[in-house]
């Protein structure tokens, strides 16, 4: 009976497969990228391998990071210079032969390593007016219709990773834009609003004022890194250009609200006075 040779033979990779992680070290001040070498493990995603890198050879690295199950948000960094989650990104679709590149999100100031201060989006979203829902029924409930409520369900699944913020080359590229541009994420939060059929706040022309939904070209930039996969540019931003065009550009719909006498739409000023940021002015010291 013959019995089959299990030992190595001469010229066999016996080693273990190693990666190269190419992490960006620093701080507001400035930085670079660091090189770290491991071994490879199956089924690793990159964030096990940040942890490993943090675990075994510089515990004082910096990463932000809560569930590792793509559903908080909180790993957003840039992978190869694609936005991505890393605890979504698995190691076996990267390129192990070359050094993968770990770097955090651009658009937002850093405050260590691949922490970034994402204050931004958080004041942005004190902006939005909450929903204003029409009076309820006389039997005391809403009513709605399920083809209603399905074309928001989608904007619902957002986790808020600000990857589509960080892509936007809007404010990724032009800072001086963030003043007046609120990025994806918050013009699909009006959308949705717009689109809830309970609400009654007439937000378009607010969502150009003050929202400046009109620096938004459409890129579809959102779309590709949303971890959710929602279709923010096809289904959110550009229905809520389609309707603030009916009132800040469309002269017939002008002509018809003129010669009907039907309500002029809602001042910007007016829907200041009802969001978080336009409570907290008015209220007394």
């Amino acid at each position: 009976m013959s019995v089959e040779n299990t030992q190595p033979q001469v010229g066999d990779d016996t080693q273990q497969k190693q990666v190269t992680l190419k992490i960006w070290r620093g701080d507001a001040s400035g930085g670079k990228f660091v090189d770290y070498t491991l071994d490879y493990l199956d089924g690793e995603v990159v964030l096990d391998a940040v942890h490993r890198v943090q675990s075994e050879q510089a515990p004082d690295l910096g990463v932000r990071w809560n569930c590792k199950a793509g559903k908080c948000g909180s790993c957003s960094s840039e992978i190869n210079g694609k936005p991505s989650l890393m605890c979504m990104t698995r190691m076996s679709t990267l390129d192990l032969e070359e050094p993968i590149t770990v770097s955090p999100m651009r658009t937002f100031p850093i405050i260590k390593d691949l922490v970034t201060d994402v204050s931004f989006n958080f004041e942005v979203a004190k902006k939005i007016p909450a929903l204003q829902p029409k009076p309820r029924e006389k039997d005391g409930t809403y009513r709605m219709s399920q083809i209603d409520i399905d074309r928001g369900q989608e904007f619902r699944k957002c986790i808020e990773c600000f990857l589509c913020q960080n892509v936007c080359h809007v404010i990724r590229d032009h800072e001086e834009n963030k003043p007046n541009f609120a990025g994806p994420r918050f013009l699909m939060r009006i959308a949705e609003l717009e689109m809830h059929p309970l609400d009654t706040l007439d937000r378009r022309r607010y969502a150009f004022d003050v929202m400046g939904v009109g620096y938004c070209n459409i890129t579809k930039c959102c779309t590709e890194v949303c971890p959710e996969h929602i279709h923010i540019t096809d289904n959110a931003i550009i229905p809520l250009k389609e309707r603030v065009v009916d009132v800040r550009f469309d002269p017939v719909a002008w002509l018809g609200r003129t010669i009907l006498r039907r309500p002029k739409p809602t001042s910007s000023e007016e829907v200041i006075k009802l969001t978080p940021a336009g409570r907290s002015a008015n209220t007394p010291s």
